[in-house]
């Protein structure tokens, strides 16, 4: 059975950059301990080719076990508090998954 790899692109409302990031730092830590089938979750800033940070951008890469591990990331209780604190953070958001061999 495949890894389900995700890949998350936000648009970060100006100001608000800060906080976003502590947030999803926090549900990344708590994802990763609470979690058996969450192999990889990490917070990535996006840079410019030289370096320099993009402002209001942020990524997240987690790989998941199995299509099981993912349900279960989807159902975790968390979930509706983590959406609602980091919604109005948000111009937008991208989702993209994947299968990984």
């Amino acid at each position: 059975m495949p890894k389900i790899a995700i890949i998350v692109d936000y648009d970060i409302i100006d100001g608000k950059e800060a906080e976003f990031t502590a947030l999803i730092h926090e549900h990344a830590r708590l994802t990763l301990s609470e979690e058996a089938g969450c192999l990889r979750f990490e917070v990535v800033k996006p840079i410019e080719r030289n370096g320099t940070p993009i402002p209001g951008k942020l990524m997240l890469t987690e790989l998941y076990a199995d299509e099981t591990a993912l349900g279960v990331h989807e159902n975790n209780p968390r979930m509706p508090s983590v959406r609602a604190a980091t919604a109005p953070l948000l111009k937008s958001m991208k989702l993209t998954i994947g299968t990984q061999d």
